[in-house]
């Protein structure tokens, strides 16, 4: 999971979570319903990283990859 998109995830799961208090607090359900789905997507974003991750760990080791090669290879 690349640092940008930890940083996506983040993002989203903490606003979502001030939108869904703010909306509990000033009893806006529209707002909290807005921040719950917005906090659903930060962690989909973490989870399909997570998928990604694992695929590509996966791979290495059934085809004998150095996942550090690999970054290293994507950085050039």
């Amino acid at each position: 999971m690349g640092l940008g998109d930890k940083f996506d995830a983040a993002k989203d799961k903490v606003s979502g979570a001030t939108k869904e208090t703010t909306g509990k607090v000033t009893d806006n359900q529209q707002l909290q319903g807005e921040g719950k789905a917005q906090k659903l997507k930060g962690k989909g974003k973490d989870t399909a990283e997570s998928v990604k991750d694992a695929k590509g760990q996966a791979e290495g080791a059934l085809f004998g990859r150095d996942d550090d090669q690999d970054n290293r290879d994507n950085q050039l």
